[in-house]
């Protein structure tokens, strides 16, 4: 590194709290199909683990561009019906603006805040959220809202990421960020996409939000960082565009953004599937609760 580079590596970065409703969002859309691609699996598997039937209503909790928002709606129709809550306008617009596309009419969305957003509709039957539900700065408030939005002996069905350690897809990004900047630690219980790592943690939070039969299933797969069929070279652009790495290495400079890129390259290289993609170990809890 150069010396600027290095006195830069000296000085810990911070990362501000996600601003889901502005710079995330637009991140999130701008690499939409890229990041479904990377949690369809772990979706598909709650999704399962649901088992929406013909009737139900169905609040999908974090929807951001309305894929899980959407196979909801064909599960519970033709009777059924989901509304799609995101914070983030633009990807409310992208959801509505595709679920008019599939012709679905038993759907809908809502841009609010979802710990105090109300619903002419409520209470619900079902609540779902796919990794949606970790960045509540007072989750046992947002979820005690959550809860009175549902029909008493309603259910809840969450994913939300396991621990860091058991995720390679983010330790090991990581790892190379650290390489050139320094990296705060990291602040349990915190929100944001290991908030609930936790099983205890998150459980108080569940009993403490007025919830019962709280029931976790793990899940284990390989995630494709970049979406399906990406290079190696693909999945470094997508990183440093859309994830933390991105963020942490924004203002140091070209040359040291260069040195990171190659080494994530070759990290990424040995995860890589010919026609598969970068797949790389992700771990997630599969939450379900009794209203």
């Amino acid at each position: 590194m150069n010396n600027d580079s290095a006195n830069d590596a000296l000085k810990p970065e911070e990362l501000k709290p996600e601003d889901w409703a502005g710079e995330m969002g637009l991140k999130w859309l701008a690499s939409l199909s890229l990041f479904e691609e990377m949690i369809a699996p772990i979706g598909d598997a709650l999704l399962g683990r649901a088992d929406y039937h013909d009737g139900e209503t169905v609040i999908d909790l974090g929807c951001g561009g309305g894929a899980t928002t959407l196979a909801i709606s064909r599960n519970v129709a033709p009777s059924g019906k989901v509304m799609g809550v995101d914070i983030s306008p633009d990807l409310v617009a992208a959801a509505q603006q595709r679920a008019e596309q599939s012709g679905a009419t038993n759907i809908g969305f809502t841009c609010a805040d979802a710990s105090t957003v109300s619903l002419a509709d409520a209470p619900y039957d079902r609540l779902f959220s796919r990794f949606g539900s970790m960045f509540f700065e007072d989750p046992v408030s947002a979820f005690s809202h959550l809860h009175s939005l549902l029909r008493k002996g309603g259910r809840i069905d969450l994913a939300v990421w396991g621990p860091p350690r058991d995720n390679l897809w983010m330790m090991e990004m990581m790892g190379v960020v650290r390489n050139h900047v320094e990296v705060p630690p990291a602040v349990p219980r915190a929100p944001g996409p290991f908030a609930f790592e936790d099983l205890e943690y998150l459980g108080e939070i569940m009993v403490g939000s007025g919830f019962s039969e709280v029931k976790v299933e793990t899940y284990d797969g390989l995630q494709p960082v970049g979406g399906v069929g990406a290079t190696p070279e693909k999945a470094v652009e997508f990183a440093f565009a859309s994830l933390a790495v991105g963020r942490l290495l924004n203002d140091k400079g070209e040359a040291t953004r260069e040195a990171a890129g190659r080494e994530l390259a070759d990290v990424f290289a040995r995860h890589h599937i010919p026609g598969k993609g970068v797949m790389m170990q992700g771990k997630a809890w599969l939450v379900s609760a009794i209203a």
